[in-house]
């Protein structure tokens, strides 16, 4: 990305001296999460690994249960159950999770003993097991303890401490204004007035927009070695310390889409360049709709918090 900066601006087709910004979401490759759903595929993984522990061995060394279609059974149940029902139908789905979590751990402890005795016949394989096993299990804790506080306990957990994908864990929950809830990362883009993609920020959490403004700017200057002479903002950026702290840093005129209580002589010189700035911070939107639509950022069907990464920052050099 610093490559395709230095050759734009060498080429005089990017000065970065007047820029937008504005944020979107990219969504994980996940379905909407429900705890029944979650504790359901948390009894399957397990499965899964005790399927793999016992291949580890010339002989198996343990054995377990499927309560797949058990579990199954009872997810499907709390969808459509009343209250009551519903609560003994996750009450049976919390009852089979813990049993198949007990025993993935006590086939962890024998796994462990027979590779002390020269049992195991691939180290790497069972390094690899054990390493999934570490994953999985403070996740599948997680699932159990989200589920009694809300299912049981009636308590709101909040969004950081939810986990709303077993196999994409690093997926946050976004709510910007009163839309509906996507499941993804939040980003933070600017756009130069060549309508080139300057900077992407993936975020983690749902944080604010009004606190990364000065931060995103602060990038600009890193970029270029100083701050734009002008920016244009969403009104989600708007706020007086945003704009006091811009104009502190040396830029010369700041134009929010909505002013909060902000008027336009203090945010720019005029009317006028406040309009044009207005008009200007339009084109990032459709920046970002032909990114969405063209180019993939709209949902990553990657797996894993690096290849989400990769495949935003792909989107936009492409």
């Amino acid at each position: 990305m610093s490559t395709l900066r230095m050759t734009a601006k060498d080429q005089g087709i990017e000065k970065g001296r007047t820029v937008a910004i504005d944020s979107t979401v990219t969504e994980s490759d996940i379905k909407p999460p429900c705890d029944s759903d979650l504790l359901a595929s948390s009894v399957k993984e397990i499965c899964r690994l005790l399927e793999r522990g016992q291949t580890l061995t010339a002989t198996p060394l343990y054995e377990y249960t499927h309560h797949n279609r058990a579990v199954k059974d009872a997810a499907r149940k709390c969808i459509y159950a009343g209250k009551e029902e519903r609560h003994q139908h996750y009450k049976k789905l919390l009852q089979l999770t813990r049993k198949s979590r007990k025993v993935l751990i006590e086939a962890t402890v024998t796994l462990a003993n027979a590779r002390q005795q020269g049992q195991c016949l691939l180290a790497d394989d069972a390094d690899k097991w054990q390493a999934d096993v570490d994953h999985l299990l403070p996740l599948v804790d997680a699932i159990v303890s989200q589920t009694e506080r809300r299912v049981f306990k009636g308590e709101k957990v909040p969004a950081q401490e939810k986990v709303v994908s077993l196999y994409e864990p690093h997926t946050d929950i976004i709510v910007k204004d009163r839309r509906q809830v996507q499941y993804g990362h939040k980003l933070n883009l600017v756009q130069g007035k060549s309508r080139l993609i300057l900077d992407l920020v993936i975020e983690e959490g749902n944080p604010a927009d009004s606190d990364q403004f000065i931060p995103m700017m602060e990038r600009q200057k890193e970029i270029y070695g100083r701050v734009p002479r002008q920016t244009s903002g969403d009104g989600g950026y708007a706020c007086r310390a945003n704009l006091e702290k811009a104009k502190a840093m040396g830029i010369s005129d700041v134009a929010f889409n909505k002013k909060r209580g902000l008027e336009v002589e203090e945010m720019t010189k005029s009317q006028y360049v406040y309009k044009t700035l207005f008009r200007f911070r339009a084109g990032i939107e459709a920046g970002i709709s032909w990114l969405k639509r063209c180019f993939g950022l709209s949902r990553c069907h990657c797996k894993g918090s690096e290849r989400f990464d990769s495949h935003c920052w792909l989107s936009v050099v492409c």
